[in-house]
């Protein structure tokens, strides 16, 4: 389930379809992750329920520990991070955190 984005990237996707925070063409596939998200419960089914490809599950370390990221896109920067706690995804946001 989704508790609660951290910017406003993420939560026009999931209200409005678009975004003018990040490129059109990642406008689909962030929303069909941020669906899987609202009807996932694990980690594990975020994997499993749209199988996207590339998603490069990973945990964050150092000032980010406690995140999770996956890539909008294989060979791009923009990413979705989000905490996850008890089946609820929270904080999620569409960055480029390499920058």
């Amino acid at each position: 389930m989704i508790e609660s984005f951290g910017n406003k990237a993420a939560k026009n996707i999931w209200e409005f379809d678009t975004s003018k925070d990040f490129p059109a063409h990642l406008h689909v596939r962030a929303k069909a992750l941020l669906t899987i998200m609202y009807s996932t419960k694990t980690l594990a089914d975020l994997k499993l329920k749209g199988s996207p490809p590339n998603i490069k599950l990973h945990a964050l370390k150092g000032n980010r520990k406690g995140k999770w990221s996956i890539s909008l896109e294989n060979g791009s920067p923009w990413r979705m991070t989000f905490r996850f706690d008890k089946g609820d995804f929270s904080n999620i946001k569409i960055e480029d955190y390499h920058d």
